[in-house]
């Protein structure tokens, strides 16, 4: 992310604050209305004269006690196979996310199991199955159009049977705003309750780090749907912003657990808050 907020906010110093274009500045890097609105109170109240070290260090003040320090670790269920549901709308690299976070757990020991929910895109059925036979994970799938419940259900009594540690569904790219879609993804969850009651155990959307106040907008829509256990951050590599990360933590309490930084299998890591603060500032 390269300091990102470092280099806008070097232009101010301690004879001359815009607080207007300070305010502006802090939401352009995609830390949100609110907290960027909080920030900005905070420099406010110090009542003094401000440089740019103090910006930097109240922002990173505010991120870090948003963030927690550690996202929650990924950890097997003790007698049954842990599902992990990706969801995300097109284009946010969620199919891409969910093999990627497959490799991660397998290079981790876990035998895991991917399942083909996306079953309106043909390619993004084709793609796992080329993303299963790389990292060597087994995908199970339907028909295409097939009823993506159906696919999931399908997918979790053969991971069970098979004794998997994890199952990873990889649902259909959802525009938010969608209200046959949002149901939909109800249903998937009410399905796979039927092979275990505290399924599916991790809810995680996938958002893209250049679209900014979108993917807040998303995160909103779909923690409606079904409750969000954290986000995968992808192209974390690319705008050097990021700030989405922290405004979606302070207006819905949903954490980071991984981020995706360029196209490999490797390009994958659990998120560190304290290298996130550190990189982002």
């Amino acid at each position: 992310m390269g300091g990102f907020f470092k280099k806008l906010i070097s232009k101010f110093t301690k004879d001359k604050i815009d607080w207007d274009e300070l305010e502006e500045t802090l939401i352009s890097g995609d830390l949100g209305v609110r907290l960027s609105m909080e920030i900005i109170d905070d420099l406010q109240e110090k009542k003094k004269s401000i440089n740019p070290d103090d910006i930097i260090n109240v922002c990173q003040d505010h991120i870090s006690q948003i963030l927690p320090p550690d996202s929650p670790l990924l950890a097997p269920q003790n007698d049954s196979t842990k599902v992990i549901l990706v969801v995300g709308v097109n284009g946010t690299g969620k199919t891409t996310s969910s093999a990627k976070l497959a490799n991660h757990l397998k290079q981790n020991g876990s035998n895991v199991m991917l399942a083909a929910a996306d079953t309106f895109r043909a390619a993004a059925i084709e793609q796992l199955e080329v993303w299963g036979d790389r990292i060597s994970v087994p995908v199970i799938k339907g028909d295409y159009q097939s009823d993506p419940s159906s696919v999931c259900y399908d997918a979790h009594s053969r991971a069970i049977a098979s004794e998997a540690d994890y199952l990873i569904c990889d649902t259909a790219g959802r525009l938010h705003t969608r209200h046959n879609l949002m149901e939909e993804l109800k249903k998937i969850c009410r399905t796979l309750k039927k092979n275990d009651e505290s399924a599916p155990h991790e809810v995680f959307l996938v958002v893209d780090a250049t679209t900014g106040s979108n993917a807040l907008a998303q995160a909103k829509e779909f923690n409606k749907a079904t409750d969000l256990t954290g986000l995968i951050v992808t192209k974390m590599d690319g705008s050097g912003k990021g700030g989405i990360v922290a405004s979606i933590a302070n207006e819905l309490s949903i954490p980071t657990r991984f981020i995706g930084m360029g196209e490999d299998a490797i390009d994958f890591k659990p998120f560190s808050a304290k290298e996130f603060v550190t990189e982002i500032l």
